[in-house]
């Protein structure tokens, strides 16, 4: 599992034209499903997010977590985060999981984040979305899957 996460001052999505939701302070996940990724990722990287230390402080250190400044959240399933280009210029993403696996790790993903940030927003799986993000910092963290990091290429 692959996760591009960027923290916000504020973020929009629209799904196939029609507003979805926005945010104020907080995350935009990107999230990318592998075909060796399974549930134990899922609660593994969903942790990851909620704790993740990448807000500031009162000394203006990154220090804090999502859960503890009450930021908000976008999640998006986005495929490319596996698409491999070592051997050209066009990318290949044979290593991203086929929609049928894909699907359910990222919905239970998405609940599993929606226990802890319950207005969360979430895209449509496989549809087309835009995203419009006021990165804040610039902060940008990509995060790996244990076993993804061991093995990217299982």
């Amino acid at each position: 599992m692959r996760l591009l996460i960027q923290r916000v001052k504020k973020a929009t999505l629209t799904v196939d034209n029609l507003p979805v939701g926005s945010i104020g302070q907080g995350m935009v996940v990107l999230v990318g499903i592998g075909k060796q990724d399974n549930e134990e990722d899922i609660e593994e990287m969903a942790r990851k997010v909620l704790t993740l230390r990448i807000f500031n402080d009162q000394n203006n250190k990154m220090n804090l977590s999502l859960l503890q400044t009450g930021g908000k959240l976008i999640v998006v399933s986005q495929f490319t985060l596996y698409g491999d280009c070592s051997a050209g210029c066009r990318p290949d993403f044979t290593q991203a999981a086929e929609a049928s696996i894909a699907l359910p790790l990222y919905e239970k993903f998405v609940a599993k984040l929606k226990e802890k940030v319950p207005d969360l927003v979430s895209g449509s799986f496989g549809s087309y979305m835009v995203v419009e993000i006021h990165n804040d910092g610039p902060v940008t963290v990509y995060l790996q899957s244990p076993r993804e990091r061991i093995s990217p290429n299982l």
